[in-house]
């Protein structure tokens, strides 16, 4: 058997979204802001979902904000953090400690599996995304968001730079994300039908850079990236890096943006009642006829 895949420390992962949990309301800005975003796209279609799992839920912001869309009339949550899923019981769904990557549940279980910004740590995304499709019904739907390659690319390039001018050399300090153009082919592959992938930036301003690491402390979105450098960032880096951040992309106002880039997916479970493409070769007129009927005035 091949190693699996580590590109995070899932267990380091858990420890902070642990400690996060207790004040994580203090935080929660952007998993509220793409939560109320995915609990939108449900008012858009017309199937209904009687039993959904909340895949990630943090500490219940999906429940909080669903009121009612999606027909869902048993929402199941479970978080990676036993700390996140104690706080999210407390809306009164069943609720339970679960890893993304190892789902504990039967096949064909759920109508729908909707996911709020946890899917980007998982380690193994294919495996992860053939998981969902697992325990999804036949014409079930899969609606999750995650954070995309953009994201915090004004933090990354500054630490970056302020570690290379300091210490000579540059460690992944900030975490990897997906790419766009990546998952669509992955839903694909792990056997869903009609794929949708899209973009959006949500900009934060903030008039501290240090504001901006305390809320990622705060939501358990610090660095978990297995391979990273042990040890505290020294001082003199981390100043230096957001000096830089403050100079190159701070305004008049002194303020700095953070980007955070959202990649929402949607994707069913095949079922014959969905659109079919016709097979090849079955058409009745070339493409070129088409493009060249000639024109008269």
């Amino acid at each position: 058997m091949p190693d699996p895949i580590r590109i995070f420390d899932r267990s380091l992962l858990r420890k902070r979204r642990d400690r996060a949990a207790d004040r994580f309301a203090a935080h929660d800005f952007l998993v509220r802001e793409v939560a109320e975003r995915l609990a939108d796209r449900l008012s858009d279609v017309t199937h209904r979902f009687p039993l959904a799992l909340d895949l990630g839920c943090h500490t219940g912001e999906i429940a909080d904000t669903l009121g009612g869309r999606g027909g869902i009339e048993t929402l199941v949550q479970c978080d990676l953090s036993p700390a996140m899923a104690a706080r999210a019981r407390a809306n009164g769904h069943p609720t339970l400690a679960a890893d993304e990557e190892w789902l504990p549940f039967a096949d064909a279980s759920f109508d729908l599996v909707i996911s709020c910004l946890s899917l980007h740590w998982v380690n193994d995304l294919p495996g992860t995304l053939v998981q969902i499709r697992r325990v999804l019904k036949p014409d079930g739907l899969f609606l999750g968001a995650m954070l995309g390659g953009e994201t915090l690319k004004e933090l990354r390039q500054s630490l970056a730079e302020g570690e290379i001018a300091e210490e000579g050399g540059m460690s992944p300090r900030v975490s990897p994300f997906a790419d766009l153009r990546d998952l669509g082919g992955l839903l694909q592959r792990a056997g869903f039908a009609l794929p949708v992938v899209d973009c959006d930036d949500i900009d934060v301003s903030y008039g501290d850079p240090m504001r901006l690491l305390a809320d990622l402390r705060g939501m358990g979105e610090a660095n978990a990236v297995a391979e990273q450098r042990k040890g505290m960032t020294r001082r003199r880096t981390l100043l230096h890096g957001l000096e830089r951040y403050i100079t190159q992309f701070g305004d008049g106002d002194g303020r700095v943006p953070a980007t955070f880039q959202v990649l929402t997916m949607t994707a069913w479970t095949p079922h014959s009642s969905q659109p079919q493409p016709l097979p090849p070769g079955s058409g009745q007129r070339s493409l070129v006829q088409e493009l060249c009927q000639p024109s008269f005035d």
